[in-house]
């Protein structure tokens, strides 16, 4: 799918969204010491909205923060310039991406590297085209919790998530499902994971994952319609015994999982606490559940 707007938010200006380029000599390209986030906006009854964008602004900051950025406008600035670039390009509803980096500097260490902040929005539907996908559990682990900061959003993390993704792909499925380093379920690539179990929700503790902005929401959401939510360890054996399980995140929404390997969960179908769970997701980030408006930032 090719990626189309008209612009594109980059240190301080909007330019053209074609010529939006970087050095091939980059820090960030070479080293994967980027910082992003990934972010939806939806329309509502009351035009375009972007979900959650403050919790988005502040992890990206934190992100920026581990990896040594000293970013040059605040987190108003940003959240101001992020809703007028969905303005600017005339969307609805988008998928918006800002990504901070350094460049034109070789060597580990980005002494003297400038630091770069970008924006982009472009529309971008459904991310993994089927109501019920399949599972692979990858041969990779999840990156070891003493070797990073699990709760920032690096872009060398990721190369771990496209092994992954791409072992899953090469195998027949639709997608992968990493372990830790004790052999517990971990998350997706790019999504956290949750099993369901007479009428109870469980996910995988803090500690190896990103702890999704989504996973939160949909945690908040699920209460709110009567259903508990455990975070507990969880092995690949303990799998034949939950009823339904799906995935989360900002890209994938909420999306079920028909089977991991060789289970398969209830028909293999979207199951009903899963479909109950989306479509009060889906209605959240639309503007149609009052309670939780306030997690929508109006673009106009």
């Amino acid at each position: 799918m090719a990626l189309k707007a008209k612009y594109i938010w980059s240190n301080g200006k909007f330019i053209p969204f074609k010529e939006a380029k970087i050095h091939i000599i980059n820090h960030s390209l070479h080293y994967g010491s980027a910082v992003f986030e990934g972010i939806r906006c939806y329309q509502t009854p009351k035009g375009p909205a972007v979900f959650r964008l403050k919790e988005h602004i502040d992890r990206l900051f934190h992100s920026a923060d581990v990896m040594g950025f000293k970013v040059p406008f605040s987190k108003g600035k940003i959240i101001k310039i992020t809703k007028e670039l969905v303005r600017k390009n005339n969307l609805k509803e988008c998928y918006i991406r800002p990504i901070i980096y350094y460049s034109e500097k070789m060597g580990l260490l980005p002494n003297d590297a400038s630091i770069n902040i970008a924006i982009a929005a472009w529309p971008w539907g459904k991310y993994l085209h089927k109501d019920s996908i399949s599972v692979k559990v990858s041969s990779f682990a999840r990156i070891h919790p003493k070797s990073s900061v699990m709760t920032a959003k690096i872009s060398g993390h990721y190369a771990n998530s496209v092994m992954t993704a791409l072992e899953a792909k090469k195998a027949g499925f639709d997608e992968a499902l990493l372990l830790d380093w004790k052999g517990d379920i971990a998350e997706g690539p790019g999504e956290n994971i949750f099993f369901v179990r007479k009428k109870i929700l469980y996910t995988p503790k803090k500690g190896t994952i990103l702890p999704g902005i989504t996973r939160e929401s949909i945690m908040k959401i699920a209460h709110g319609l009567g259903h508990r939510t455990i975070g507990r360890n969880i092995k690949v054996k303990d799998l034949k015994s939950f009823n339904e399980a799906f995935f989360v995140g900002t890209a994938v929404e909420v999306n079920a999982i028909g089977k991991i390997d060789k289970i398969i969960f209830g028909k293999g179908e979207e199951g009903k606490i899963t479909k109950e769970i989306k479509e009060a997701y889906l209605d959240t980030v639309r503007g149609k559940i009052k309670k939780y408006n306030k997690w929508l930032n109006y673009v106009e």
